[in-house]
């Protein structure tokens, strides 16, 4: 649609997840009309990022070094470990501050479709750190989709067998919810998951 250096900017940013045409088109033009101070700072922070960042060597989170700050806590419990499917869920469980021991990072889940089997996430790695016998629970923290319920029963099958405890994160209806709005499936996981009160 535009011409030489427009619409390469536009395709690339078209690459990225969550952008269509019309937001890489909104984002090119918006870079155009930019001071080129801020447009140097975003460049220089994308280079950054790619040269200072990489996967820490034990969980498979971001860090700086070769180990994450997760990792290096002396703090954390070493017998519980929750595993997620990306770094980012790493940031959204530990912005609640309810769990204090280590993460594994799968790097994915398992997705046929896409061509991403076992072999294609860190399991491996994972069933290394739970060979020693310190790790007493795992906790499934993959997302509740196909992708990740494939996932979790396939890691669950995995490791029930090595003697850990394998728990699942509940899931059921949201707070400040309607039931009418809630679909079957979150119902369903709502009743499964209820508890007893009031005793």
């Amino acid at each position: 649609m535009y011409e030489g250096a427009v619409q390469d900017l536009i395709d690339e940013l078209g690459r990225l997840p969550g952008v269509g045409p019309k937001s890489a088109q909104r984002i090119a033009f918006h870079l155009l009309a930019a001071d080129t101070a801020d447009v140097r700072r975003l460049a220089d922070a994308l280079i950054e990022v790619k040269a200072r960042v990489r996967f820490c060597e034990v969980c498979g989170n971001v860090a700086e070094a070769e180990r994450c700050r997760v990792c290096l806590d002396p703090r954390r419990s070493d017998e519980v470990i929750c595993v997620v499917e990306e770094p980012k869920d790493v940031v959204a469980i530990e912005r609640t501050r309810e769990f204090r021991g280590r993460y594994h990072v799968l790097g994915g889940a398992i997705n046929p479709i896409d061509n991403v089997g076992p072999d294609d996430l860190r399991i491996k790695e994972l069933l290394t750190r739970l060979a020693d016998g310190r790790v007493q629970e795992v906790i499934l923290a993959t997302d509740p989709n196909v992708e990740g319920e494939a996932t979790a029963t396939y890691l669950a099958r995995l490791i029930g067998p090595m003697g850990v405890t394998v728990s699942r994160l509940a899931s059921g209806l949201p707070v400040g919810g309607d039931l009418e709005y809630a679909d079957e499936v979150t119902l369903g996981r709502a009743f499964e998951g209820r508890r007893v009160v009031g005793r």
